[in-house]
């Protein structure tokens, strides 16, 4: 199992996560199979979860501990097709591990939920979004949100790879997921907080994998 430095330090500051590192380093090895395959993230939750399925999307889409330039050969084909605006184009581009957070999409969202229903809200984006190969993260701090389990069900039936981020038990999710991070903690914010810095560390080696030029 890949324990990265920046999951070291991340036990060393949150000693109580150090139950976490093996889950952790499982998680991290889907979402760089997945993206080493060409794939894409799917993120989804509810409440602070949504925000946090948000944040999450924030990291991987754009440069976060450090620059991401865009590739030459993709400068070149755009100076190519616009000449003299290639500059001012690729240096405000940046480097982007595809995501989507599956919480962002309001009308899609209020339709579905009133015209068909509400738990399966982000399973009918997992089942348009989702090919083989790719992963999901659902954060549920009870491990039970019905509309996560069903995301997480049609996720597992499409052939992708399914992450959780949940509290101690783990709920329904931990029998769900490939590799499932159970904080231990019981209440939500405590749980939340948790989740936090976990997927924080997660962006962090995910981009010094596809970004660095002098990766760990």
């Amino acid at each position: 199992m890949i324990i990265k430095p920046v999951f070291s330090a991340l036990s060393s500051k949150y000693p109580e996560l150090d139950s976490c590192l093996s889950d952790i380093g499982k998680a991290y090895e889907l979402l760089e199979g997945s993206y080493s395959m060409g794939g894409q993230v799917l993120v989804c939750g509810n409440g602070g979860s949504a925000s946090d399925s948000e944040h999450i999307v924030g990291e991987l889409m754009k440069g976060f501990m450090q620059k991401r330039p865009v590739p030459a050969a993709f400068r070149e084909e755009l100076g190519a097709l616009f000449p003299g605006e290639e500059a001012e184009i690729c240096d405000n581009l940046q480097g982007a591990l595809p995501a989507i957070s599956l919480v962002s999409h309001t009308a899609l969202m209020t339709a579905f939920m009133n015209d068909v229903s509400a738990d399966m809200v982000f399973a009918q984006q997992v089942y348009g979004y989702g090919r083989p190969g790719d992963a999901l993260i659902g954060l549920s701090t009870s491990g039970n949100s019905r509309n996560v389990v069903r995301a997480l069900q049609v996720a597992k039936a499409k052939g992708m790879k399914t992450i959780g981020l949940t509290g101690r038990t783990g709920g329904r999710m931990k029998e769900l997921c490939d590799a499932v991070i159970c904080v231990p903690w019981d209440s939500t914010p405590d749980i939340q907080e948790r989740h936090l810095p976990i997927y924080h560390a997660l962006c962090i080696a995910l981009e010094d994998r596809f970004f660095s030029p002098y990766p760990e």
